[in-house]
């Protein structure tokens, strides 16, 4: 049996890998995690990250040689191997400002254009898929409606879709795929609204859940297919998981809106939270979670460290995979040393920040912890059966298309843990240091 192993130092952040030929048979049943292939579960469609504005403007303003490791490093073999990317529909809060792509009061779309993304979003697009080995799938999330489609007239703070405008607005996510798939940039899933019961100080716009099943039943659905875009996938809520299965069940328990709708997106801001995802999954098997945003916020976490950010990536993507997602979107590609540019000060950190001025960045540890997973469970690997024998090791196991298996262990103990992977009475052993993640392929 070859073995491979990948293990992230932490103190120098870098991937290291040791490959052995071990093909043992164990007489103990100590220390075991075990691995069964036969034991199958969802299927992967990939990692990814956020396309924003702020990651535009940041990368366009990099020399020509850095833009080029940047790419490699999300997209390329030699980085994380990203083959996902989500898409903001109208501005979010990491931009330089609120923007919209038509005239405000334009009822009849006659102004709409993609011109303001052509200028730093569009170049990023397509240097990452040009990088990217295989097609890359693209999410949308709008954050929220131009101003004078809302009950409070701005983009900012909450507020509703008007309901004389729902038919509109149905029509302007057409009009955006469509022109997006003129640029080379084809949308294959999108989510109704972006956090839909969080009023925020940057773009926001609530819905309850009948709002959201009368608005993809009635209008969405109807528009897509009446455009020539139903293999456009509908996901609904995008936003955190503590309020995931019951919101889910609200918004589609409309016989009609759940045909329409293809699964839940989850973001990870109110904690753990990832048996709502198995709900999700137990009650709806035919429905997919995706899991669309995730970051570092330095209005909570400013004084962790970067090992407690790591472990944060790492914790949040084994339990969202062990509980059935299919996708993994983290949220900005690159920030600058401020954690922005962000039009309302809604700073956060980045797997990559920069410094722009000095044409310079820096990968985070996060960067190689989400490596662990992006690099080595390629797209539709399937989630396979494990076993541990403690829970100071997370853990979870795919199988690859080719066969390969992939098992990644965690531990975020202050001490080191023996570990011996078995498989069908073979494998090897193993010790997972203190404050560390290793991937085993094999």
């Amino acid at each position: 049996m070859k073995i491979k192993q990948i293990i992230t130092d932490y103190q120098y952040g870098k991937f290291w890998e040791e490959t052995t030929h071990m093909a043992e048979e164990l007489q103990d049943c100590m220390n075991i995690v075990n691995v069964y292939p036969e034991v199958t579960y969802q299927k992967m469609r990939g990692f990814g990250g956020a396309f924003t504005e702020a990651s535009a403007h940041n990368y366009a303003r990099m020399s020509e040689e850095n833009r080029k490791e940047l790419i490699e490093a999300y997209f390329g073999e030699g980085g994380l191997r990203y083959n996902l990317g989500r898409i903001h529909m109208n501005s979010c809060d990491f931009g330089l400002g609120n923007y919209t792509y038509i005239e405000e009061g334009d009822t009849e779309l006659c102004s709409f254009s993609i011109d303001h993304d052509r200028e730093e979003i569009l170049p990023l697009i397509h240097d990452a898929k040009e990088k990217c080995d295989g097609e890359m799938q693209f999410l949308l999330s709008p954050w929220s409606p131009p101003a004078f489609m809302k009950t409070n007239g701005e983009m900012n703070h909450g507020g509703k879709l008007k309901k004389e405008y729902y038919s509109l607005w149905a029509a302007y996510f057409a009009r955006f795929i469509k022109e997006y798939e003129k640029a080379g940039v084809p949308i294959g899933y999108l989510t109704v609204q972006n956090e839909p019961e969080a009023v925020q100080t940057w773009d926001s716009c609530v819905y309850t859940a009948e709002e959201e099943s009368l608005f993809v039943r009635d209008y969405l659905g109807p528009e897509l297919e009446k455009e020539g875009l139903s293999h456009v996938n509908i996901f609904v809520w995008d936003h955190n998981k503590e309020s995931a299965y019951s919101r889910f069940r609200d918004t589609i328990a409309d016989e009609v809106t759940r045909k329409i709708v293809k699964g839940a997106a989850v973001h990870w801001y109110t904690g753990d939270h990832f048996e709502s995802i198995e709900m999700v999954r137990k009650q709806y098997p035919d429905k997919e979670v995706f899991f669309t945003e995730g970051c570092v916020e330095y209005s909570r976490f400013a004084d962790s460290d970067e090992v407690q950010k790591a472990e944060m990536y790492a914790h949040d993507i084994l339990g969202n995979l062990n509980a059935g997602i299919s996708a993994s979107f983290d949220w900005n590609l690159i920030l600058d040393e401020k954690g922005g540019p962000n039009h309302v000060g809604n700073f956060c950190a980045a797997p990559i920040m920069c410094n722009v001025e000095a044409d310079s960045y820096e990968k985070r540890l996060t960067y190689y912890y989400i490596g662990h997973f992006s690099r080595y469970i390629k797209p539709n690997a399937v989630r396979i059966g494990t076993t541990r024998y403690t829970d100071q090791i997370e853990a979870t196991a795919f199988l690859n298309p080719d066969g390969e298996r992939v098992l990644v262990l965690l531990n975020k103990t202050e001490k080191e843990v023996p570990v011996t992977v078995k498989e069908a009475g073979c494998g090897m052993k193993t010790v997972v240091a203190p404050h560390s993640i290793q991937t085993i392929c094999y």
